[in-house]
């Protein structure tokens, strides 16, 4: 099997790699986390209009670059060597990912503002109650009229105080953890009813809880699929992550082998050290493994849905053991200076921690594994 990149995704890979190494290292980023909005838009602008990125995953119909999963992993790869905190995984990959599923005049109508940079969205599907089990709501989307009335609180939703529009799961009918009645819903973020409150997240992002009190949207706002498209799109995201966990936990290796080079005990440098060159190789051979295991993932999110989730699972649940043990061996080797926020290793070790669980941790996704897999 040819496991080679095509031309147009390896020039994909090299026009942002040689932006992001121009406009985003870490002293930058540590000023962009220090501005009111926690970001810089002209970032974001000029990711849309002077490359092009966010066009990568879409059609060349729809004025994208024809591209897919592989693109998104290429983009989300080199954003996570900088640990950007751009809203690509929530717009590109799964407000756009969303769109590009479902069809029809709301695709038509957000996907050309999501390629020009106007539109970013946010994902509301978390609750205090559901963590991982995506049918785990209690937010409810009452029929009224044409339309739906929404209402419920949304935990932990990153990007929404930059968004422009919010990508929500809500039930129409059922209860629990019940697949039937969960729909998903594109909300305009500035609709009355929408309340927020926002905070920084541990790794630099912006979140914020969504509350929805009596939200009025129109019919069209449901897109078509229910939660087979939930699933879909998570699993999309998940891959997406896997990659941006794998240019995170590259770069971090690269910057705890630089330092034991440098760090100096008992009159030479640490990297002399038997232990710690061990510790550096297990490291690069774990870095390794995420990405085949992240190649591997993304190349079968084509597949049927039960065979797709298993794939993704099994991918997620090693790559989140395996950052684990980057991240740690990282913290452990730099000492206690690997955490602090002056340090760029700490940086990467707090987006690490933080993708080890996003969408469900490795002992989460084991379990779906085996149920997926094993017989009943």
């Amino acid at each position: 099997m040819d496991l080679s990149f095509t031309e147009t995704q390896d020039m994909l890979r090299d026009t942002l790699s040689r932006f992001l190494a121009d406009t985003y290292d870490f002293e930058t980023r540590k000023k962009m986390l220090e501005r009111p909005e926690g970001r810089d838009p002209g970032i974001w602008r000029a990711l849309a209009t002077e490359l092009g990125i966010l066009s990568a995953p879409f059609t060349e119909e729809q004025g994208g670059l024809g591209g897919g999963p592989l693109e998104n992993l290429i983009v989300m790869e080199e954003l996570g060597k900088v640990i950007a905190i751009e809203p690509y995984l929530q717009t590109a990959v799964i407000g756009g990912g969303a769109l590009k599923a479902a069809g029809g005049a709301m695709a038509d109508a957000l996907i050309p503002g999501i390629i020009g940079g106007d539109v970013i969205f946010a994902f509301a599907y978390a609750e205090p109650k559901g963590r991982y089990d995506l049918a785990r709501i209690e937010t409810t989307a009452r029929k009224d009229g044409a339309g739906y009335v929404l209402n419920g609180h949304k935990a932990v939703v990153y990007a929404a105080p930059w968004a422009t529009h919010l990508l929500v799961t809500a039930r129409t009918g059922g209860s629990g953890n019940e697949r039937g009645g969960v729909e998903l819903f594109v909300v305009d973020a500035k609709s009355a009813g929408v309340t927020r409150r926002d905070y920084p997240t541990v790794d630099g992002f912006q979140a914020s809880e969504v509350y929805f009190e009596n939200v009025a949207v129109p019919g069209e706002a449901l897109l078509p699929g229910g939660m087979d498209l939930i699933e879909h799109v998570v699993d999309e995201a998940t891959m997406a992550v896997c990659a941006e966990g794998q240019g995170a936990g590259r770069q971090l290796h690269e910057l705890t082998l630089a330092y034991t080079k440098e760090r100096k005990q008992f009159g030479q440098p640490i990297g002399r050290f038997q232990a710690l060159q061990f510790r550096l190789a297990d490291m690069m051979i774990e870095a390794e493994q995420v990405a085949s295991m992240t190649l591997m993932g993304t190349l079968k999110l084509d597949l049927p849905a039960e065979q797709r989730k298993a794939a993704v699972s099994l991918a997620k649940a090693k790559v989140s053991k395996s950052l684990r043990f980057i991240g740690q061996n990282a913290v452990q080797t730099h000492g206690g200076i690997g955490i602090t926020v002056e340090l760029a290793a700490g940086h990467y070790f707090k987006r690490l921690t933080m993708i080890e669980s996003q969408f469900g941790p490795a002992d989460w996704h084991l379990e779906r594994y085996e149920a997926l897999t094993l017989p009943a």
